[in-house]
């Protein structure tokens, strides 16, 4: 994509989208250029009909999966090329409708101590008590944590604003000794390099396993 892609980069930066969004947003569309073997600006509405018809019934992306390359697409026509009559006439995909799998006490108490060490433990407690986001649980560091509010800073969460929530003395408890175990500097749970947070998609697989050693 070259300038265009540089383009769409400075574009959503300037509307503080997430830096996930805009990683994810680029990817979508290196795939849909590579799909055609043009540029975006030589392709149209109907090479994005049959590029999304493609993933749902070819690759069989989820209707989720199928809002975020419907969401690049548009973005792009629309705030780069200036071209809406490309994706106006398009419907975005209908998000599947599915009830929330919801956790018993003994449930989420059960997975957290099924978890192979302290580090997916204690981070598995923080997003079941403060109710905070994985995305965020694995960002906090130890400047967020007020021991003698006994609160937790999260930063930039959801819509880019910042939060409290409270700690519980379980889970304060948990941290200290967590804390005394690792002894962070800078993130509260890092990777193997210890200026960098853990990766969300590393706590997903232990949670994954864990939860397969229990049978409910």
């Amino acid at each position: 994509m070259g300038e265009l892609q540089d383009r769409m980069i400075e574009e959503m930066k300037l509307r503080n989208l997430s830096e996930k969004t805009i990683k994810s947003y680029i990817r979508e569309m290196l795939v849909y250029t590579k799909r055609y073997g043009k540029s975006p600006a030589n392709l149209g509405e109907p090479e994005i009909r049959a590029y999304l018809k493609y993933l749902r019934e070819e690759k069989g992306l989820s209707s989720s999966s199928l809002n975020v390359s419907y969401s690049a697409l548009r973005f792009f026509y629309t705030n780069i090329l200036n071209r809406k009559f490309c994706v106006e006439k398009i419907s975005r995909p209908k998000r599947e409708k599915k009830l929330p799998i919801v956790l018993s006490q003994d449930e989420v108490k059960r997975i957290i101590e099924n978890c192979r060490n302290e580090k997916y433990k204690t981070i598995l407690m923080a997003v079941y008590s403060t109710g905070c986001r994985l995305a965020e649980a694995v960002r906090l560091k130890i400047t967020d944590i007020d021991r003698d509010r006994k609160t937790v800073r999260i930063e930039q969460g959801k819509g880019k604003k910042d939060r409290y929530s409270i700690l519980s003395q379980t889970l304060l408890i948990k941290l200290s000794e967590y804390w005394k175990l690792y002894r962070p500097k800078s993130y509260f749970f890092t990777a193997y390099n210890p200026n960098i947070h853990i990766g969300e998609s590393v706590v997903q697989v232990e949670f994954r396993a864990a939860k397969k050693k229990q049978v409910f």
